[in-house]
């Protein structure tokens, strides 16, 4: 391996919207993200879909013309 032209490896923070903090590690000194497993649907088996403008059954028309929702 090259000496010199890889990044620093450094601990992080990652710290998510929920309130959540993990601590790991990274090139980057701390990151902030908007969903994390503390809060994420597939991880607390709790299912949020937001609809806007109707764009579920205008995609259910378009690609899947037989199927009603």
């Amino acid at each position: 391996m090259k000496t010199g032209i890889h990044p620093k490896y450094q601990a992080t923070t990652i710290q998510c919207v929920c309130g959540s903090t993990i601590e790991t590690g990274s090139t980057k000194g701390s990151l902030k993200v908007e969903i994390c497993s503390n809060c994420h649907p597939f991880y607390t088996g709790v299912q949020k879909v937001v609809d806007t403008a109707g764009r579920i059954e205008k995609f259910q028309r378009k690609y899947r013309p037989g199927v009603k929702s």
